[in-house]
């Protein structure tokens, strides 16, 4: 397989100034190797992108220590007794990252992004139930200061969640 470099996404100041690493097509079918099954043997992977089971790990590890990637377990929220996942989008006045700080300080915001156009944040919350949704909202997202409306979009059921944008 090629090692031509392939192109930056977009640069992320997490990685220094302005710059994001420079991924090639073997490290992008490591990824995409992983992404079907993490725990994929290096031995497995190598034979597949054509390197040996030492370069593949160096590699992997390489790319976990610039946080281009991360191998975790996913679990299907409903199985683990988290039944009620619902979107909120956040109205807000002056700074965002305080909000957006203590939204990422709560287990139960799985995802906080600021975004552009109707709402300053969107968050994804995770709860056991319509009473503890309710709460997270109601008692601890509206409190903080700075939040001046919320929005709810709450997940009748979900079609599809992939984790496969990687390496397209």
């Amino acid at each position: 397989m090629q090692s031509e470099p392939v192109a930056s996404r977009n640069a992320d100041p997490r990685n220094g100034i302005g710059s994001s690493p420079t991924i090639d097509a073997v490290s992008l079918a490591i990824i995409e190797q992983l992404q079907e099954d993490g725990r994929r043997p290096y031995a497995a992977i190598g034979k597949a992108v054509g390197l040996s089971e030492a370069a593949v790990r160096q590699r992997v590890q390489k790319l976990l220590d610039q946080g281009v990637m991360q191998i975790v377990a996913v679990t299907d929220p409903l199985t683990v007794g988290l039944r009620r996942q619902a979107m909120v989008g956040i109205t807000a006045e002056g700074d965002l990252d305080p909000i957006a700080d203590a939204l990422t300080a709560m287990a139960e915001c799985e995802y906080v992004v600021m975004t552009a156009g109707s709402f300053d944040l969107m968050v994804e919350i995770v709860c056991e139930d319509d009473d503890h949704l309710l709460e997270v909202i109601n008692k601890r997202i509206r409190a903080l200061p700075g939040v001046r409306s919320t929005e709810s979009f709450v997940y009748l059921k979900l079609k599809k969640q992939t984790y496969m944008w990687g390496t397209r």
